[in-house]
C-alpha cells in the first residue's frame, strides 16, 4: 500500500510526463480545479469513479489509484513551510491574520470561516506593473454557539 503523501508525488510526475495541466485532468473529471490538484496532491479523498478516471488518463498503478480514495491527514507536518510560494502565504497570514479575524468578527460577530464548507479559486489579472495573483477565499460563516 502506497501513502496518500507517496501518492502525491507520484501523481505530480505523472502528470507532467502526460503533459497535461491539473486544470486538464479537473476538467476531465468534472471537477473545480483547486479541489482537484489538491486531492491529487493528498489532501481530499477521491471517489472511487474519479480515482479510477486519473488512474486511466495518467496510468496510474492500482495502489495510487486505491491511495486516491483513502481519507487524508489533512495540512502539513512542517513547521513553517520553506518552499518560497508556501511560504509567503504564511507570511500574509502572520502579518494579516490578526486583522481578517477582527474584520470577520466586526462584520459577522463571533465565529470563524469554514475550511470545510469552502471553495478556494486562483486567478490571473493583468497590470501595467505585473501580472497579479488574485487568491480568493470563499468559506462559509461559523457563528460561534454557547
Amino acid at each position: 500500500m502506497i501513502s496518500k503523501n507517496d501518492a502525491g508525488e507520484l501523481m505530480s510526475r505523472a502528470r507532467f510526463r502526460a503533459g497535461l495541466t491539473w486544470t486538464e485532468i479537473a476538467e476531465k473529471i468534472g471537477k473545480p480545479r483547486v479541489w482537484t490538484t489538491a486531492a491529487l496532491l493528498g489532501q481530499h479523498s477521491m471517489s472511487k469513479e474519479d480515482a479510477i478516471t486519473v488512474g486511466e488518463i495518467l496510468d496510474l498503478d492500482a495502489d495510487v489509484v486505491e491511495a486516491l480514495q483513502v481519507q487524508p491527514y489533512r495540512g502539513s507536518s512542517e513547521g513553517v513551510p520553506t518552499d518560497p510560494t508556501m511560504y509567503r502565504f504564511h507570511e500574509a497570514l502572520q502579518v494579516y491574520g490578526p486583522a481578517i479575524k477582527e474584520l470577520i468578527h466586526e462584520e459577522f460577530g463571533d465565529g470563524i470561516m469554514s475550511a470545510i464548507n469552502f471553495t478556494l479559486d486562483i486567478q490571473r489579472r493583468t497590470d501595467p506593473a505585473g501580472d497579479r495573483v488574485v487568491v480568493t477565499f470563499d468559506g462559509k460563516f461559523l457563528d460561534y454557539q454557547w
